[in-house]
């Protein structure tokens, strides 16, 4: 070791939830019978071990969001969590379309094996510009953050929404965000009547709480009571992509919860500090035959078995109090910056921990990410402008004043 250190705002894209080798951590592998549970994988579609069951009602639905506590679909990563829950919507609608029925047509059995209507229907998903949710084809029909993400890989024609733009300080710009707001949801209405005269109807629609790879823009809980209101008025369903904003990082373990949503997500993706992929969703989307939603791991044990111990620290500790405390510090020196250099950054925004703020350029930004980096502080950029900070939920206090004496120490730099 060369004494290196970086104090990491990142943590692996938003990924490790208590730092690395976290004491408590490091004990689970202590246990023989954990260790054997990493070694012997199963094939947990068909054949989980006696303990599976017990494990998944005892830590995933123990911090399932709220209405959606009695069912879960466990998957290895973000981008195929939100895959599957695209099959879980579509399955649904066709389901409701059909009326019910308790088999399929023979019509439908025979085209989807030529990818042909009605077995492979007409439908679609809506999405947010600025989205992002994942790179296998379906997820990546869906994300709009950059190019080069998309760029000459096939993407079904699926229609996008304007997300809403917010000025800084969002106090001084009430009027204009609230517009920001109106303008996207009537674009979201109007997309759902003129896909339905093109034949393609949106069976779903899928939005993170804070676009994170977009640039880490936010909108008002009203913008999403609203948005739930026009989906279920259109007979769709509604995903929140919760994979970088879950398990804790806004000083919520859903960031969802902020919003005081009048019913639960239709679905919830997560993944990310979870350490296990997967998405909770209603009981009217488990669709009725099995081998439907599969694949040969469905998720991983010994990822459950690392998240049980995450689970009882961040209780333990009182990590999401942590976070919010720890998050007024941060956020609040990122103003103080604001003010003393204001020619060079702007537009602090987010909560609890999961923050960014805007550079007066592209080149400015990734100067300050590079010099943080210098000074030993590892930090993320995204969209455009933004510099984004995804510390652990145990950074403190301390560590958030550390980071703002040398971001103010790189911005007097940039300042010369």
């Amino acid at each position: 070791m060369d004494q290196n250190w970086i104090l990491d705002c990142f943590t692996q894209i938003s990924s490790i939830p208590l730092g690395y080798n976290h004491p408590d951590l490091l004990k689970v592998f202590e246990n023989s019978n954990n260790v054997k549970t990493m070694l012997n994988r199963p094939a947990l579609g068909v054949f989980p071990d006696g303990e599976w069951p017990t494990k998944i009602k005892k830590v995933l639905l123990g911090v399932a969001p709220k209405g959606l506590s009695s069912h879960v679909t466990t998957m290895m990563c973000g981008s195929c969590s939100n895959e599957n829950a695209f099959k879980n919507i579509f399955f649904w609608y066709r389901n409701k379309e059909r009326g019910d029925l308790s088999d399929f047509p023979p019509e439908d059995i025979s085209s989807c094996m030529k990818n042909q209507s009605p077995g492979s229907p007409d439908l679609c998903f809506l999405s947010f510009e600025g989205a992002f949710h994942g790179r296998t084809l379906g997820a990546l029909s869906t994300t709009r953050s950059k190019y080069i993400h998309k760029i000459d890989a096939p993407s079904f024609d699926w229609p996008v929404a304007p997300f809403p733009k917010y000025q800084y300080p969002l106090e001084t710009y009430q009027s204009e965000n609230k517009k920001e707001d109106e303008s996207s949801l009537a674009a979201v209405d109007e997309l759902f009547e003129s896909q339905r005269k093109k034949g393609r109807p949106i069976a779903g629609v899928i939005v993170e709480p804070i676009q994170a790879e977009g640039g880490d823009n936010e909108a008002s809980p009203e913008f999403f009571q609203k948005l739930q209101a026009i989906v279920k008025k259109n007979g769709a369903a509604l995903i929140i992509d919760e994979v970088q904003t879950g398990g804790g990082p806004t000083g919520k373990f859903w960031c969802h919860e902020h919003f005081n949503l009048p019913e639960a997500p239709d679905i919830v993706t997560f993944s990310k500090k979870m350490l296990t992929g997967g998405y909770y969703l209603k009981p009217q989307f488990l669709p009725k035959q099995p081998y439907r939603v599969f694949n040969t791991w469905m998720g991983d044990p010994s990822k459950l078995l690392i998240l049980e111990e995450v689970l009882n620290v961040i209780k333990r500790d009182s990590l999401l109090e942590n976070v919010r405390i720890t998050g007024d510090v941060l956020k609040s020196g990122l103003l103080r910056l604001e003010e003393k250099f204001p020619h060079l950054v702007n537009s602090t925004r987010g909560r609890g921990t999961f923050l960014a703020f805007n550079a007066a350029s592209t080149k400015l930004r990734d100067d300050i990410v590079a010099n943080l980096k210098q000074k030993g502080i590892q930090s993320g950029g995204c969209g455009e402008l933004a510099v984004r900070l995804r510390p652990a939920l145990v950074f403190q206090p301390h560590h958030a004043n550390i980071f703002l004496d040398i971001l103010d120490q790189v911005l007097q730099n940039s300042n010369k």
